[in-house]
């Protein structure tokens, strides 16, 4: 090899298999956390219910999310990833047909719950999975197929349950995720290796999951019932309460001589630490904006669910062109460079939002969202495959169930916080036309602001070059 050039190692075709049925279990899992969204007058009609009863279907979904995802790391080390990865795609399919069947709301919504703590496993655990089968040479160019789902699933969600309920009743929203959960699962058995052994003697941090998963689930609805009451009881005090036991968490986590579900020292290391705080803050960003245009097109611009995809599909697109650049450049370009523009790409694209009583038009709304996607996609992947490559090989799992989990409570708490901001314009300028969409732009300059953290957080990231084969973590 000539000096300073660097060769890196192929991606082969076992591996590109591999990541492949690894991605199609996550975009199963992501997809249908919104692909319920545009069903939610359906679902109201045929259970006789209110829209506000409705949500519980969409709600459950994301707390049974936020509760699955730290149990992920000790169920890989226990298990091992392939075996917990396939469990959890034959649970989800369980919980798909459980929801298609369906009798009530109350049924419905108990076996999202199952379905949504099936999901929540799976990103982490591919990614886990995938980090120990492409090694620090190939995690950048690997992890930045798998990088891209989460920002194309809010697009094509209401897409394809536009789509599905056009031609089908409500229940081929669950049947739809049979024969490809079924194929995922057999396709993993033959195409996924077994990878490491797993490490069976390590307890499981019981009193950590008590004190962690429900104080995330309590946060998160707590703050839901906050936006949802305008402040009044319970929201408050469940927030409260919640923020209460993650600080218990933490504490719990720094004294226990065993291993923490998810280890506190981890935040206070180079590159962690730098990596978590952008990727929360730019969840706050990314998922409160995916939560408010959707809303306001529909609700301000009177566009259907059909006509509201397809606005925002430009962000899928977009989302699609940046992982290609990036899947290019994670290997030549350092990542806090790649992670600082894309922020500022996701920035410049939220600028037209915060104008909408301006009434913007379709071309410019379209380049805005195509910019967004493209930045959100330079994001991700240079952060994953930063930690990865600095991260001793045990310690993949774990860290894949701590990204997961920022991501996951940042995208949450993101939605529920500028639903609130949002509520409360909406309450001082009122809900016509010129005084909703005056709301809508001043509840995206909060948006725009979470942006700015966000650099402020990933220009704390390590100035390091990106890993070489048979190198050692960076440093």
């Amino acid at each position: 090899m000539s000096s300073g050039v660097h060769h890196p190692e192929r991606i082969d075709a076992p591996l590109v298999r591999a990541a492949f049925v690894l991605v199609l279990g996550t975009f199963m899992a992501t997809l249908d956390a919104t692909i319920v969204a545009v069903g939610v007058s359906t679902l109201a009609a045929e259970f006789d219910a209110t829209p506000v009863e409705v949500q519980w279907v969409s709600t459950g979904y994301l707390l049974a999310v936020v509760a699955a995802v730290p149990a992920s790391g000790w169920l890989v080390d226990r298990f091992g990833g392939r075996r917990v990865w396939i469990a959890a795609v034959l649970c989800f399919v369980g919980a798909s047909l459980l929801c298609a069947l369906a009798w009530s709301l109350t049924s419905l919504v108990a076996f999202r719950v199952l379905q949504g703590l099936a999901g929540g496993l799976l990103p982490p655990t591919g990614q886990a999975v995938l980090a120990r089968l492409a090694g620090p040479a190939r995690i950048g160019r690997v992890i930045s197929i798998v990088a891209v789902v989460p920002l194309l699933s809010p697009v094509l969600g209401p897409l394809a349950g536009g789509a599905i309920l056009g031609v089908a009743p409500w229940p081929w929203l669950f049947w739809v995720n049979l024969p490809i959960g079924i194929g995922a699962a057999v396709a993993a058995l033959l195409l996924v290796p077994r990878g490491d052994a797993p490490a069976r003697g390590t307890a499981f941090d019981l009193r950590g999951a008590l004190l962690l998963s429900p104080g995330l689930a309590l946060l998160v609805l707590g703050l839901t019932e906050v936006e949802r009451t305008g402040g009044a009881l319970p929201g408050v005090p469940m927030s409260l309460a919640g923020a209460a036991m993650l600080v218990l968490f933490v504490v719990h986590g720094l004294r226990t001589r065993g291993t923490p579900l998810i280890d506190p020292r981890l935040f206070a290391r180079s590159p962690f630490g730098p990596a978590a705080l952008a990727l929360v803050i730019l969840g706050l960003s990314v998922f409160g904006a995916t939560f408010l245009l959707p809303l306001y097109l529909q609700t301000g611009r009177g566009l259907d669910a059909w006509e509201t995809g397809l606005l925002l599909a430009p962000q899928g697109l977009g989302a699609l062109l940046g992982s290609v650049l990036v899947s290019r450049l994670v290997d030549r370009v350092t990542p806090r460079r790649l992670v600082l523009t894309g922020i500022g790409m996701v920035a410049l694209g939220t600028v037209v939002f915060t104008q909408l009583h301006r009434d913007p038009s379709d071309a410019l709304v379209t380049a805005s969202l195509l910019v967004r996607g493209a930045g959100g996609a330079l994001i991700g992947a240079p952060v994953m495959a930063l930690v990865y490559r600095t991260m001793a090989k045990e310690m993949i799992p774990r860290a894949a169930s701590a990204l997961n989990l920022l991501s996951t409570v940042g995208g949450s708490v993101g939605t529920a916080l500028v639903a609130v901001i949002l509520q409360s314009r909406l309450a001082a300028l009122g809900d016509g036309d010129g005084g909703a969409a005056l709301a809508f732009g001043q509840t995206f300059w909060w948006v725009l602001g979470f942006c700015l953290l966000a650099l402020a957080g990933a220009s704390r990231l390590p100035a390091v070059s990106p890993a070489r084969p048979g190198s050692g973590p960076a440093r």
